[in-house]
């Protein structure tokens, strides 16, 4: 399965245990595909720049190369015209409907408020899991 994860899941993921640790520890696995765009990419950097700032211990940087490396990175062209209410969050929903994906993991309430666009079911991470990783 090609899942998108937003931002907040991704990190939650590499710092915590939980859900979000539960999806990084499937996609370690190669029970799923994580489709990422160069500006996804580029998110998880800057907030990985910004905690690093203020965790002088955290360091995403390892974790972000092993995505470009072993996720799978295309060209997401943007959406003709806004579809979230925060529009930042719109590269998300042009990554998953550029890579073909059906599901992406988030607990923005913007994100969430636009599931079903395109068909691309938006979905927290515990939902995430019940619904597809615990079945499979």
């Amino acid at each position: 399965m090609r899942v998108v994860l937003d931002t907040n899941v991704f990190i939650s993921g590499v710092f915590f245990t939980g859900p979000p640790y539960e999806i990084l520890d499937a996609w370690r696995a190669d029970r799923l595909e994580l489709i990422l765009s160069p500006e996804i990419l580029d998110e998880y950097g800057r907030v990985g720049r910004e905690l690093a700032a203020e965790f002088p211990d955290v360091d995403l940087v390892p974790w972000i190369e092993l995505l470009a490396v072993h996720g799978k990175t295309l060209e997401a062209p943007p959406l003709p015209e806004p579809v979230c209410s925060d529009p930042d969050d719109d590269e998300f929903l042009a990554c998953a409907i550029a890579g073909r994906v059906e599901v992406i993991v988030s607990g923005d309430k913007a994100l969430l408020r636009a599931s079903g666009h395109h068909g691309i079911a938006v979905l927290r991470p515990r939902e995430f899991i019940d619904s597809y990783l615990r079945s499979s």
